[in-house]
């Protein structure tokens, strides 16, 4: 019998569930795909449900449940807390004792209470590995590397902030760490708050609002120094301590005392929807920079400590990709492996794959050069007699291709012709990058490309930045990186003889005119400093999308594509047939592909008269 362990995060933010078979990835979803509620926090029933399907496990047939974290320290953090800020704090005491006392400080019940609703049994086992530890198991173990550094940072767990591991075969071992309330993620998650965007949804909007921000201005120096010398010691190994007189995240109910933020830097806290001005835009990028600068000082210290030429990253801030891409490119390591679900969800992974490793000893595959994340496909599929029942049940005229190139030069076609395309195939990405299994497609070449998508598909803010899926053996031709970047986890700058020079005055001209200016001959994903978000496609771990990168190569010379997440501003991505052909005609998409069926607007007309469009519905 194949031995099964179930890794479960949940309660805070993006719960998830994922299953480790005999130490292999099997399956790992979030719940917010299922229920439809963005960032779900709550228990994942409908994702351990589905891990489980996908080898016909029920909970009891699993060696171990797995949570991602320690209740209890977790408790103890709070409680110590409260009374070192004392008498601060009291409304938030009195909202978070109640749920502690009555449910939290029983996890194992509510967790076995929990799972039995999925199939009426209960685990034989339960274990509690520290958050850190899912965090750097998340990052290490799913790793090509047989031994590295690892360095995990986010928001906080129990107590700690930031880790230090050392990871060799199946052992890691923790050598520093900061702990609460000295938080690089809260740190940025109070900026994210402070700017006008939602804390542990909007980090990413912080960081792509950064760029516009104007790097030789006295007011962004400024700001920055103010960061250095107000509200961040930072010491020369990356450790660092926050002045807390200007956080209530400790023990208040905001992530920042506005009053003293305001007089430090001179402006109000953004009200969220409102404009955008060109000082919020400076703050983003002092932020950003500070940043930056801690993370390259932790990893150097990580790479003194462990002595290895190879680093492993995980933890929310990892998400960052701007810092990944400066990290990178500092030379401080050979090679660096980046968790594609580095967030809270990936914990749910990192506990599964800790209690194989450290708790039952299971050794490690051999990797032979590849990560052992599949390419973070390890979500749900779903069959053709699927696909063709959401297209009856909608009475949805479609085309179906028999033959996949003769599909992908029909698609190439029609982002040729500036169509915007949904492409739903195979099973659903891990993680909150759509990788070319649900995503949104459009041509890069096209300078009114990024607003289409931004706002009369996504329906969000203009200046959001889009990124590149190219083709692998294609990366060098357009982008200075040398290397694979399958997760988008990694900026890098568009190839300087690709890019056109900026007008005079450029960094001083409101947002939008900069936005708009025809950086280079793919300015559809080059953002405003001649960067991008890369994500490579290799034909080993996405064949489709990789034959379909080609068919548009083949057409137009292009190797790359727009690829946005398949989603509507404020829902997660799509995760069902119904799930995408809702979002479709939500949109102005033009065109939606479903495994090997081609959708149109039923307002346009089809593509040619063709014997196999159908007007009729048939599972045949």
């Amino acid at each position: 019998m194949p031995r099964a362990i179930l890794g479960i995060s949940a309660f805070y933010h993006d719960s998830a569930a994922a299953l480790v078979v005999d130490g292999s990835i099997a399956a790992a979803a979030q719940e917010e795909r299922f229920s439809r509620r963005k960032h779900d926090a709550s228990f994942p029933h409908c994702a351990a449900a589905y891990v489980l399907s996908e080898y016909g496990f029920r909970v009891s047939d699993c060696e171990a449940v797995v949570f991602y974290e320690k209740p209890f320290l977790k408790f103890e953090r709070l409680l110590e807390t409260y009374h070192g800020f004392a008498p601060r704090g009291l409304v938030s005491f009195l909202a978070a004792m109640p749920v502690w006392v009555k449910e939290k400080l029983f996890s194992r019940k509510l967790l076995a209470d929990a799972l039995a609703k999925i199939d009426g049994s209960r685990p034989p086992r339960m274990l509690f590995p520290e958050h850190h530890m899912s965090h750097a198991a998340s990052a290490f173990y799913p790793s090509p590397f047989d031994e590295a550094a690892v360095l995990t940072i986010d928001g906080v767990g129990e107590w700690a902030t930031t880790t230090i591991c050392a990871g060799r075969g199946r052992e890691i071992e923790i050598l520093r760490e900061l702990v609460f309330p000295h938080s690089l993620g809260l740190l940025y998650s109070a900026f994210t708050y402070y700017t006008g965007f939602k804390v542990n949804s909007g980090e990413y909007k912080l960081m792509g609002l950064a760029p516009y921000g104007n790097p030789g201005s006295e007011r962004t120096a400024g700001f920055e120094r103010k960061i250095r010398s107000e509200l961040v010691d930072l010491r020369d190994d990356g450790s660092f301590l926050l002045n807390m007189d200007y956080f209530d995240y400790a023990t208040g109910l905001r992530m920042c005392r506005d009053g003293r933020f305001e007089a430090l830097f001179g402006l109000p806290p953004r009200a969220p929807e409102s404009e955008l001005g060109q000082p919020y835009m400076d703050l983003a990028l002092a932020i950003q920079r500070v940043t930056e600068e801690i993370v390259l000082r932790l990893a150097r210290t990580a790479r003194e400590l462990v002595g290895s030429p190879r680093l492993a990253l995980a933890g929310g801030v990892a998400l960052n990709c701007v810092a990944n891409g400066k990290l990178l490119r500092s030379g401080l390591f050979d090679e660096i492996w980046i968790q594609p679900a580095a967030g809270d969800a990936g914990g749910a992974l990192g506990a599964a794959l800790a209690a194989w490793h450290q708790e039952l000893g299971g050794e490690r595959e051999a990797g032979g050069g590849a990560d052992r994340m599949r390419g973070a496909y390890l979500g749900p599929a779903f069959s053709r007699a699927e696909i063709l029942r959401c297209a009856r049940g909608r009475a949805a005229p479609f085309c179906e291709y028999r033959d996949l190139d003769a599909l992908c030069a029909e698609v190439a076609t029609l982002l040729a012709d500036g169509k915007v395309v949904g492409w739903f195939q195979g099973r659903m990405e891990y993680g909150p990058r759509a990788l070319g299994n649900r995503s949104i497609l459009g041509d890069p070449r096209r300078p009114d490309m990024q607003k289409k998508l931004n706002l009369k598909i996504k329906y969000r803010e203009g200046f959001r930045p889009f990124a590149p899926s190219v083709l692998e053996e294609r990366i060098g031709d357009y982008f200075e990186l040398d290397r694979p970047s399958p997760y988008m986890l990694l900026v890098a700058p568009v190839r300087a003889q690709r890019c056109r020079a900026l007008p005079e005055g450029y960094a001083e001209l409101p947002l939008y005119e900069r936005l708009y200016f025809q950086r280079s001959d793919v300015p559809a994903v080059t953002h405003v400093d001649n960067s991008a978000r890369i994500q490579s496609v290799s034909r080993e771990t996405n064949e489709r999308y990789w034959r379909l990168l080609r068919a548009f190569h083949e057409r137009e010379g292009c190797g790359l594509l727009v690829n946005t997440s398949f989603n509507v501003r404020g829902e997660p991505i799509v995760c069902t047939p119904d799930d995408a052909y809702r979002c479709f005609m939500r949109t102005e998409m033009d065109a939606l592909v479903m495994g090997d069926l081609l959708f149109l607007k039923q307002d346009q007309p089809p593509l040619a008269e063709r014997a196999d469009w159908r007007q009729e519905y048939r599972l045949d």
